[in-house]
């Protein structure tokens, strides 16, 4: 899932310094997983930003709502009534989210509230790990399950570096090499003889962001 962390605080409160009446909105998914931006912690965020205006005698008043998903128009919509009652939108959802409804509200202004990271894995309670930059171009079946694109320090397609040692990243040190993690699920698989396969460089220029936004369309669901 898309993994967040909260801006800081003082950053937040300089956005917010010209407004007196504010939304607040959170997200009921990746972000709440992580807990960035749900509704517990648009919450505590909300509580601390009403306090801190206080403190300087410029009270600040905050309307909550924390749609399912707010990279969804139809969740995002669920916010329309509340928009005409503020000056300003803080949504602590995903950089995604943020542009959701600065399409679906293009009059009021909207400000991120977390700094968007990475697609991740929970790998302890309170730690997240980066495990795909969604590439468009999944090569997965090929390296056993574990991507060399987010998890190799290099990128490298085929096989690790010189530099890794005792398992470990060149760059990295504390890090796992991601071709030695390859290599060792691939033999407990029996499946080595794919690592003789040789991978072909990626498409960068087609799957880059080189030609501005990409899209999928799926015919059969459009309406």
């Amino acid at each position: 899932m898309i993994k967040a962390e909260q801006k800081p605080f003082e950053e937040i409160l300089e956005y917010l310094a010209p407004y007196n009446k504010i939304l607040l909105s959170g997200c009921g998914a990746c972000v709440t997983v992580c807990h960035a931006g749900g509704e517990k912690e648009g919450a505590l965020l909300a509580s601390a930003l009403r306090m801190a205006r206080q403190k300087i005698g410029k009270p600040l008043e905050i309307l909550e709502s924390t749609p399912a998903r707010q990279c969804e128009p139809e969740f995002a919509q669920e916010l329309s009534d509340t928009i005409g009652r503020v000056q300003a939108i803080l949504s602590v959802s995903c950089g995604v989210g943020v542009q959701t409804l600065a399409r679906h509200f293009p009059a009021t202004q909207i400000f991120p509230g977390v700094n968007t990271t990475f697609l991740g894995e929970t790998v302890a309670h309170g730690v997240w790990e980066e495990r795909c930059q969604a590439c468009g171009d999944c090569i997965l079946e090929k390296t056993a399950g574990i991507c060399p694109i987010a998890r190799c320090a290099k990128q490298l397609l085929n096989g690790p570096c010189g530099g890794s040692s005792n398992g470990k990243c060149e760059i990295k040190r504390e890090t796992d090499c991601a071709w030695q993690l390859i290599y060792d699920r691939s033999k407990s698989l029996g499946q080595l003889h794919r690592l003789t396969e040789i991978i072909p460089a990626k498409q960068w220029g087609v799957q880059s962001r080189d030609s501005g936004p990409r899209r999928i369309v799926r015919e059969d669901l459009k309406v």
